[in-house]
């Protein structure tokens, strides 16, 4: 069995203009890491060796992502200015921190005086309580005075 010997022929790297413009191309598309190394023509292994070796090639890829990214937001801005609600909605929401308010009103009254209306309900009926229906004889004593009628007591019905 014989081995042959693959011919290996290192590329040498170097922040070209071409390169670099490949780089910026890149990263203006949004791409990173090693698809960014892809896109550009090179190895991912290849692009990080030679974003350390030349600080002019990751400062392309910066260059390229903040160029789009502001390119974007002035065509939001201008959607936003020329009447746009979604583009205006979207620029409050991501770039200023807005959010909308929600707000949930809740009247606590209206919950305290059914759960009373329940508990005496379930006095009244489940635990058999009764409940005059009837007036008192004080109470009926004054509604006489008051109308100057006579209307039998409530002991006689």
């Amino acid at each position: 069995m014989t081995f042959e010997t693959l011919p290996l022929t290192a590329r040498t790297l170097k922040a070209t203009e071409s390169r670099l413009k490949a780089i910026y191309d890149a990263a203006g598309l949004g791409l990173s890491g090693d698809s960014l190394a892809l896109a550009a023509g090179m190895m991912p292994t290849e692009y990080r060796r030679l974003c350390d070796l030349d600080p002019l090639a990751a400062l392309a890829a910066q260059k390229g992502k903040a160029d789009a990214e502001a390119e974007m937001a002035g065509h939001l801005r201008t959607a936003a200015r020329g009447g746009d609600a979604k583009a205006a909605l979207a620029i409050l929401q991501n770039r200023h921190d807005w959010v909308a308010k929600q707000q949930v009103q809740v009247d606590v009254r209206q919950q305290i005086s059914v759960l009373a209306a329940l508990e005496q309900a379930q006095g009244r009926v489940i635990e058999g309580q009764a409940q005059d229906v009837l007036p008192s004889p004080l109470n009926f004593a004054a509604q006489v005075m008051q109308h100057g009628e006579k209307h039998p007591s409530p002991a006689q019905s």
